[in-house]
């Protein structure tokens, strides 16, 4: 099926057009138009405009916009799971899952708009003051450029346009160029609901030129964009004066104490250091094992990554299926050869079958080894030997990064130095790293981002805050 253009409520294409093939099969799933900087700037002059009745439209209205939107993903639930995993190869049970999740994130949107409020200021607390009526109250911040990346390209769109619309702004779109068509049918859904304010969402395809037209231009207010650290960097420098919001890489790690239930910690490691095929930004990457436990916690490890399911993205009990491309296959094969030169040792043995990397358990990594430096973004997990927590905590916040780490213990002390000491955005007790509910702040600090997202705080980023005083 061929995606298209939306510049505001109006679809267009255009006769270069790019293909989609699958990960899995490398057959044609979609097509997309090829867009250009003329492209993107028409779609925010029509934003701009659009930005104007948005902004005076009623709450009301956005709120139901986005339940019937709600409503539509629910009804065409197995079309946009199959779409998904035609386009990146995600397992259709995930991909599945990914659609309830949107569902809860666009509803979750309306539900947290309906009692998002300002307030009133006492101004004569200060000695220079005065009693006045005095207030705040948040308004939309005009024009959101939003950028989107392939691993929830359903779900992650869903955190941007959400917020961004039922705070009554407008938005262009750049989804990413590996799942077009999942974007065009879910800007479908709003464009085409009866709710839909004219114009106030465009979606244009495409890469660098795209997005340094849709950054660079005085329209937007917010960019918020989910991506790489190297193009959030360049977001950085050239957004000029506006709102950035960036999720960007990634390192998770976790601890796992002596006091911890071993055989669960195990299973959760592999759950979170394999699901998507390591392609998260908090997938686990990083275990580090207090030494008196670790050759019996690295065998669980091994035996638990085992027993997930490596095959067809289309069948129901698969756990793991392909790498997004062949770029990333060569790159997760280095990964691993690098480290083996390096001294380390495969628990399980790098395998690769087309674009399916088999998850990948490394043994005896050291800190220096590049595997454990930077962010893998495939589906391999080191252990490392540590003598403490002590220890556990300086090695895992030697880091570029601070997105989400995680430490198994049942030692409330030891729980309470993790939640005050782990320099993260997120912290989890018991569970993977990977753990993420879409109503919860998610971001990270250092390299790994900017600003939050989560409904109630990316509508605090995507909004203004005016504040008034009646005398």
């Amino acid at each position: 099926m061929h995606a298209k253009i939306f510049f505001g409520s109006t679809e267009a294409t255009k006769k270069n057009l790019s293909e989609r093939k699958s990960p899995f099969s490398g057959e044609v799933v979609s097509t997309a138009p090829i867009c250009d900087a003329d492209d993107a700037k028409k779609a925010l002059k029509i934003a701009k405009e659009a930005a104007k009745f948005a902004k005076k439209s009623t709450l009301a209205q956005r709120c139901e916009w986005l339940l019937d939107v709600a409503k539509k993903l629910k009804e065409n639930k197995e079309d946009i799971a199959h779409t998904i995993t035609d386009e990146v190869g995600k397992p259709i049970t995930f991909a599945r899952i990914e659609v309830e999740r949107c569902i809860e994130t666009i509803t979750l949107s309306a539900e947290t708009m309906r009692t998002m409020h300002g307030e009133t200021i006492n101004t004569d607390a200060m000695a220079s003051g005065k009693k006045t009526l005095a207030m705040f109250r948040r308004e939309p911040a005009g024009v959101v450029v939003a950028i989107t990346p392939f691993n929830f390209p359903l779900n992650l769109v869903a955190h941007k346009l959400g917020p961004a619309l039922v705070a009554g702004n407008a938005v262009v779109l750049k989804p990413t160029p590996e799942a077009p068509l999942t974007a065009y049918k879910f800007a479908k859904l709003f464009i085409e609901s009866d709710y839909a304010i004219p114009d106030a969402l465009s979606v244009v395809y495409g890469d660098a030129e795209v997005g340094s037209a849709l950054i660079t231009s005085d329209i937007p207010r917010v960019i918020s964009f989910t991506g790489s650290v190297p193009v959030g960097n360049i977001i950085t420098k050239n957004a000029g004066i506006k709102k950035v919001g960036l999720e960007l890489g990634g390192n998770a790690a976790t601890f796992i104490e002596k006091s911890a239930d071993l055989a669960y910690a195990a299973t959760k490691c592999a759950l979170g250091a394999f699901v998507n095929s390591g392609q998260v930004c908090i997938s686990l990457q990083r275990i580090y094992v207090e030494e008196d436990i670790y050759d019996e916690f690295a065998e669980m490890v091994a035996t638990a990554t085992k027993k997930l399911k490596v095959g067809s993205p289309y069948e129901d009990e698969t756990f793991m299926g392909p790498l997004i491309d062949d770029e990333a296959c060569k790159r997760a094969m280095a990964w691993v050869e690098s480290a083996i030169e390096e001294g380390a040792i495969p628990l399980l043995l790098p395998r690769l079958e087309g674009r399916t990397f088999y998850p990948c358990v490394m043994a005896n990594v050291r800190d220096d080894m590049a595997i454990v430096c930077e962010e893998v973004f495939a589906p391999i997990v080191s252990l490392v030997k540590v003598s403490s927590f002590d220890d556990a905590i300086e090695r895992m916040n030697d880091s570029p990064y601070g997105l989400q780490f995680s430490i198994f213990t049942n030692d409330l002390g030891l729980t309470n130095r993790a939640i005050d000491e782990l320099d993260a955005g997120g912290i989890v007790i018991n569970d993977m790293p990977t753990l993420r509910f879409d109503i919860q702040p998610y971001g990270g600090v250092k390299l790994s981002g900017v600003g939050r997202e989560g409904p109630r705080f990316a509508i605090e980023e995507m909004t203004e805050i005016k504040s008034i005083v009646i005398c």
